[in-house]
Order: structure tokens, then C-alpha cells, then sequence
């Protein structure tokens, strides 16, 4: 006999119209009361920088296919295991080619969590939520792309993603002279999507924003380059809540 989880799952990814929406909205009310939370781990990542809980590595899943199978497998090992923090996450481009846009991610996530009796937060991240940088380079394909990370935005936080990764690592241009030069277009880019994010998240959540400098596989980054980056953001958010990490290239 079918489990009623896994057939609101099914209605989740495969039904239409109404029956699909309303089959996300149930696992998102059910995950809820039963103590499975869409969270931020803003509030761990400060107690973390302000070194009240010992420093350690959050693991995060890119789960690309047989979502809530390999979900399910992921809390039934974290369990059997006592795992603390760790993160379901999905990028742009992953968005993309997979066709898991955030509503039917987060609920695959947390329907997993409900069919495997998980209690505790739910940490759903847009991973790399990255800026082109062939379409920033007129002011036109710069509107459009900044139109379509903040509607992505939009679609992530309603699916209750409140970790999200800025990426706009992708408009550095190591051709000026200066590092705060070279990384003005993502520090930029990045304050500007906090801004609308911090706008944008629900009343007593404090979405946890990322930041990010080097693109992977490229050269390491410097540490002139994170506080050119730092710096100009400080700037332009002036006092505003921030990001709460940095991802930088280390060469591993």
C-alpha cells in the first residue's frame, strides 16, 4: 500500500494545477507541525563567528535527481549518526537543467524529512544564484539579468529556501589596477541582492545570505581581495544586516 507521504510527493512533482500546488502546500503544513522546519542557519553561523559553538564544516547536498529518494537517505544516515547542521541545496543553473524549480525542491526536501520522522531545522539553500557575466556586459542584459535573480529570489523564499548564495563572483574583472576595481561589480551586485533580500524575507526569519569571490577552479583567492570586497560592502549596505559567509577559492 502506498504511503501517503510518497503520494503527495507524487502530486508534488507529477500532478496538475491545483492538485500539485495543494499537494506542496500539505507537506509544507505538515512538515511544519510535525517539527521539521524550513530554517536559516543565520543564528548558527553567528554563534560560530562570535566562537559560542565550536567551529566545524556544514555539509552541503547539491541533490540533482531522485530528490526525495537520495533526501530520505540523507536524513535516515543523519540520524543514525547524531550529524548536527547540514544543507539541501540547488543552484541556478542546476534549477535549470533539471527542471526542480525551488516549490517542488523544497517540497520533495521536506517530504522526505516527514516520511523519515526528522525532527529539527531544514536547512534549504539556493546554491549559486549566479549573475552571467556575458549578459552583464551591456546596461540592457544587466537589467534583465538582475530581473531574473531577484525573481528567482522571490520563487526561492516563498518555497521557504532562507539560505541563499549570491554569486556574483562572475563580474570580477582582473584587468583593473586596483582590487577594490576588479571586485566593485560584485561587491555591487552582491548588497544590492541582500538589500532585496533582507526586504523580502518573513517577519522574525533573518535569511542567511552568501557571498562569494573566487569561481571555482580558478586561481586561489587573496586575502586583499576579501577585504576589498568586505570593505565595499560594509559601504553600500551601510549598518543593514549582511551575509553571514564568503566562499573563496582555496585550491581543494
Amino acid at each position: 500500500m502506498t504511503h501517503p507521504i510518497d503520494s503527495l510527493v507524487h502530486a508534488a512533482v507529477f500532478g496538475d494545477g491545483a492538485a500539485k500546488a495543494n499537494a506542496r502546500k500539505q507537506i509544507h503544513l505538515q512538515a511544519r507541525k510535525s517539527g521539521a522546519v524550513a530554517s536559516s542557519i543565520y543564528s548558527l553561523y553567528m554563534a560560530i563567528a562570535r566562537s559560542e559553538v565550536r567551529a566545524f564544516t556544514t555539509p552541503a547536498f547539491n541533490i540533482r535527481a531522485l530528490t526525495y529518494d537520495s533526501c530520505r537517505a540523507l536524513f535516515r544516515a543523519a540520524m543514525r549518526h547524531d550529524v548536527g547542521a547540514f544543507i539541501f541545496e540547488i543552484a541556478r543553473s542546476e534549477i535549470g537543467y533539471t527542471e526542480q524549480r525551488p516549490s517542488e525542491y523544497a517540497a520533495c526536501v521536506l517530504a522526505a524529512a516527514l516520511r523519515e520522522g526528522f525532527r529539527g531545522p531544514v536547512f534549504i539553500q539556493g546554491d549559486h544564484f549566479q549573475a552571467s557575466a556575458k549578459k552583464w556586459a551591456t546596461a540592457e542584459g544587466r537589467a534583465a539579468e538582475m530581473k531574473a535573480l531577484e525573481s528567482l529570489i522571490d520563487e526561492a523564499i516563498a518555497a521557504e529556501f532562507f539560505n541563499i548564495d549570491i554569486d556574483t563572483s562572475t563580474l570580477v574583472d582582473l584587468s583593473f589596477p586596483t582590487r577594490d576595481e576588479q571586485q566593485r561589480a560584485n561587491y555591487e551586485g552582491t548588497a544590492h541582492l541582500t538589500k532585496y533580500i533582507r526586504a523580502r524575507q518573513p517577519k522574525g526569519i533573518t535569511v542567511s545570505v552568501g557571498g562569494e569571490i573566487g569561481e571555482v577552479g580558478k586561481y586561489n583567492t587573496q586575502p586583499d581581495e576579501v577585504r576589498a570586497y568586505v570593505n565595499g560592502l560594509i559601504r553600500l549596505l551601510q549598518g543593514q544586516v549582511g551575509i553571514s559567509k564568503i566562499s573563496v577559492q582555496t585550491g581543494t
